[in-house]
């Protein structure tokens, strides 16, 4: 499998140019990961007869696109990054896409700083368009997982988040050292694997919210496991007992999700007696 060993010494993360400017592979990714979320939302929609709007989904996918990416940022900047006090002092530089007066692009991104921005957006636009926030957020559940495969093959393609050193016959070769695939890994069990379980599942739900409570049982576990094979960030290493900062932030996810689970099953069943 040389060729698949050797792949990016012949792959260019840069996808094509307009007018001096990059567009990466990793853009495109991202993009597709949101309309392909959006699509899911729809077809489900109509397929199981959840009774929102087109014109209701389209305003929702803009607040929480605003939400995701103000918490993907904010997240990375001040749980992974090494310049906290930098950015506090410097804010514009947040989201400046220019370095060197030389168009580079926004990079670094945390998955559970977007889980936050997601959930802040998700129940303040319930709020204002008195939406059921709980019934929204299970159908979000199952297209989260179809986008998320996008977005990591993103990070494959743009030749970062890259595995542990390893002799596996499937190893790629990252600047001299063979890795595990790590984030091809995370695109299987964090996207496929559990989109296929919440796909089934969806049609023994019990109650609003069971759905979302499970993705955040199920991305947890799946997560913890991919962190395994991937190195961890270089700013931080491993944290606490060898585990890495995604493996205890995905801690805390797997007991939220648990409580979440406990609780709307509880209120759920006390409202029925």
């Amino acid at each position: 499998m040389n060729w698949w060993s050797e792949i990016y010494s012949k792959f260019d993360p840069v996808a094509f140019s307009i007018f001096g400017l990059n567009v990466h592979w990793y853009g495109i990714m991202y993009v597709l990961a949101l309309l392909v979320a959006l699509w899911a939302a729809k077809y489900f929609v109509k397929k199981d007869n959840l009774g929102f709007s087109d014109k209701t989904l389209d305003n929702y996918f803009i607040w929480v696109e605003i939400g995701v990416i103000l918490g993907a940022r904010l997240g990375f900047v001040f749980i992974y990054s090494n310049a906290q006090m930098f950015y506090l002092t410097h804010p514009w530089e947040i989201f400046n896409p220019f370095y060197n007066g030389k168009f580079v692009g926004i990079s670094g991104m945390s998955y559970h700083g977007a889980v936050i921005g997601f959930i802040i957006a998700t129940f303040w636009f319930c709020k204002k368009y008195n939406q059921n926030s709980w019934k929204l957020l299970d159908l979000v559940a199952i297209c989260i997982p179809l986008g998320y495969i996008f977005g990591r093959v993103g990070n494959f393609l743009n030749k970062e988040l890259v595995g542990v050193v390893t002799d596996v016959s499937w190893a790629i070769n990252v600047n001299g050292v063979l890795r595990h695939p790590s984030q091809l890994y995370e695109a299987f069990l964090e996207g496929i694997l559990v989109f296929i379980i919440l796909f089934i599942y969806r049609k023994y739900k019990k109650f609003d919210g069971e759905l979302i409570s499970l993705y955040v049982i199920l991305y947890s576990i799946m997560r913890f496991v991919s962190e395994i094979f991937r190195q961890p960030d270089v700013q931080i290493g491993e944290v606490f007992l060898g585990l890495s900062m995604g493996q205890i932030l995905s801690f805390l996810m797997l007991f939220l999700g648990i409580f979440v689970y406990l609780y709307l099953k509880n209120k759920t069943y006390k409202n029925h007696t």
